[in-house]
């Protein structure tokens, strides 16, 4: 998804924040909403990853507690011209990892144990390259705030429940359709939102599955991981503690196991789309053998990614 159509889609967020808000109180509601607006962003951009890890009970580890998955990623960064991210762990069976942070320099990886136990050490290095490219493109920050604004819009909703309309128009500041203004925001502004979030993650998945498989050099690697993430995902539950939808676009595959379809109502790309993506590319790179060792990193010349292939990142 180009960063334009991105951006316009983050917009989009905001004005639907801004028109509930005008729904149910007027202009004086759209500029509560406007302030509303502001600070979730501001709170987002400074705290969304720490919230993010404590939902999840991510902890952190080093190379001493985790030697061989803390060197695949710093093997990684490296290879991306990457700061070294903050490693975080999740104790839970099913396998899945997200990345989030406010940018490269403040970044955060998570992989549950499930993926550490379940993966080759080639799919664990596809997983976390599609990982790191999120890092690099600030998918983290782009898709933390959509998150944020799409919660502000679910309590916009229910304050428009609670509402109902009831403010008078004659008091000079009211809801300019009433009840009708505030049913259309409870009912209408969730359900936009949720389009327009789920259009942001999708487009950006793609994008990752594409720089990840670039960037660990093998990208049959990466399609070999998902097809194993996809089934684990609907054969090994995930702890109710840990299921919040709220967050469930930030990790590689759902982690609620939705449907399969690439609608409008997925959270991510089908998964038969993303592998015959990564398979395209593995042609086009002529790097076919899924079996082929790990590429080093320390000197190995070439491009942002570490690694002569016949096209960059930026495609």
């Amino acid at each position: 998804m180009p960063y334009a159509r991105t951006a316009l889609l983050l917009a989009a967020l905001t004005a639907l924040f801004l028109a509930g808000g005008y729904l149910i109180g007027g202009q004086g509601g759209m500029l509560i909403a406007f302030g509303l607006a502001l600070a979730t962003n501001l709170f987002a951009y400074w705290n969304a990853d720490k919230m993010v890890l404590a939902m999840h009970g991510a902890i952190e580890v080093d190379r001493q507690t985790a030697p061989e998955f803390y060197g695949i990623v710093e093997e990684l960064a490296a290879r991306a011209r990457l700061p070294m991210p903050r490693i975080y762990l999740i104790d839970t069976p099913q396998p899945n990892a997200f990345a989030t942070g406010r940018d490269p320099e403040h970044a955060a990886v998570a992989a549950t144990t499930g993926l550490l136990s379940l993966m080759s050490r080639e799919e664990i290095t596809g997983v976390m390259a599609h990982e790191l490219a999120h890092v690099h493109n600030r998918d983290i920050l782009i898709m933390t705030i959509a998150a944020t604004i799409a919660g502000a819009i679910g309590m916009l909703a229910n304050m428009a429940f609670f509402m109902g309309g009831s403010r008078s128009n004659e008091e000079g500041g009211g809801s300019p359709l009433g009840a009708i203004g505030a049913v259309l925001v409870a009912i209408l502004a969730p359900l936009a939102a949720m389009l327009v979030q789920m259009a942001i993650s999708r487009g950006r998945e793609y994008e990752a599955d594409r720089m990840g498989g670039q960037l660990c050099g093998q990208p049959l690697w990466l399609a070999r991981a998902l097809a194993r993430l996809e089934q684990a995902a609907h054969q090994i539950p995930n702890p109710s503690a840990q299921a919040n939808p709220a967050s469930a676009h930030l990790f590689i595959v759902n982690p609620l196991a939705g449907g399969g379809m690439d609608n409008l109502f997925s959270t991510h790309p089908d998964m038969a789309n993303r592998i015959a993506r990564l398979e395209a590319l593995a042609a086009e790179m002529g790097a076919l053998d899924p079996s082929a060792p790990t590429p080093r990193t320390a000197s190995q010349p070439s491009g942002p990614w570490g690694r002569a292939t016949r096209r960059g990142p930026w495609g």
